[in-house]
């Protein structure tokens, strides 16, 4: 058998025919490899200035981005989740990708539907758990998709894949996809919760932004959703438990890991002490989650703002003629 497949492997090489077609096609690439050296002969000064216009252009939008994040804080945030929101969608609908515009179109009507209630005033008892428990599950869900796709691309690359008689480019893009469904919604779902996380405190009255709290605290009411706490700290609650932090104000467990985790708050709700993270996420697994949301920080610069630097520096190439 492997001999009769050999010699008609042989015969279609003798064929004229195909030797015909195959030495056109290398003469065709070849005469693309001359053309493209013709067109690009002598530009290596020229690709050497476009390489320096893009290094100065990442190290000035650096400089500049890190300089408005640190004065103009809520801005800064605002213009970031907006292009988080809007840039993956041009490219999404540019490219068909109806599966992502289908799950973005879900995550966005749940989404506005959550800030809504957050934003209404007077805000409703039961409006700060939702909101939490909401952007809680989105977080765990995206660290969960993440997880999965990081997994997925390395037991491809060892060639694990191949035990379940897996394509390589199949489980290829699965990790990848999966990595960045993971990277994106758990951006825009931190980004949210901590626009949520403002309005509501504010709202209830124990926090503000700029100033001391306009209502006193309680022993015993919850500070981020001004809800009674019916589990003492000792004790082990059905569904959650009660957090007490290094001043020793006590809410909580959803709402006070929303804020401090999903909502990236760094200080206790009420008197604006910092938290002591350390102290409040007590097993390994839950400190790699936040070390996850620090990844997310890193990935917001890479799509909301590497797009537009790449844009200016093609037009800063295009108006001085560079190619």
């Amino acid at each position: 058998m492997m001999s009769g497949i050999l010699e008609q492997s042989c015969e279609i090489w003798r064929d004229p025919y195909f030797k015909c077609a195959n030495e056109e096609t290398e003469a065709q690439r070849g005469l693309q490899q001359e053309r493209m050296y013709r067109m690009h002969r002598g530009h290596e000064s020229m690709h050497v200035e476009m390489i320096l216009i893009f290094l100065c252009a990442l190290v000035i939008a650096q400089i500049v981005l890190v300089q408005w994040r640190q004065r103009h804080g809520r801005s800064y945030n605002l213009v970031t989740l907006l292009q988080m929101w809007v840039v993956p969608l041009y490219f999404t609908i540019k490219l068909y990708w109806w599966r992502f515009l289908s799950m973005w179109g879900m995550f966005s009507v749940i989404t506005s539907y959550i800030v809504f209630r957050a934003t209404r005033k007077p805000l409703s008892g039961r409006t700060p758990r939702l909101v939490y428990k909401w952007f809680l599950l989105i977080y765990k869900l995206s660290y969960a998709f993440g997880v999965v796709g990081y997994l997925a691309i390395m037991f491809t690359m060892c060639g694990f894949n191949l035990f379940f008689k897996i394509k390589a480019r199949d489980s290829m893009d699965f990790g990848i996809v999966s990595l960045f469904y993971g990277l994106y919604y758990g951006v825009m779902g931190r980004d949210f919760a901590e626009i949520c996380s403002d309005y509501m405190a504010s709202t209830i009255g124990f926090y503000s932004i700029s100033g001391m709290p306009t209502r006193s605290l309680s022993d015993n009411i919850c500070a981020v959703c001004g809800q009674k706490i019916i589990v003492e700290l000792n004790e082990e609650g059905l569904i959650e438990n009660t957090y007490q932090l290094s001043c020793n104000h006590v809410f909580h467990e959803f709402c006070i890991r929303g804020w401090c985790i999903v909502g990236k708050k760094q200080t206790c709700p009420y008197c604006k002490e910092k938290v002591d993270l350390k102290r409040m996420i007590s097993n390994p697994w839950e400190r790699t989650r936040f070390l996850y949301g620090q990844i997310l920080d890193w990935l917001r610069y890479l799509v909301a703002w590497q797009p537009v630097v790449i844009g200016i520096v093609q037009g800063i190439n295009y108006s001085l003629g560079l190619e």
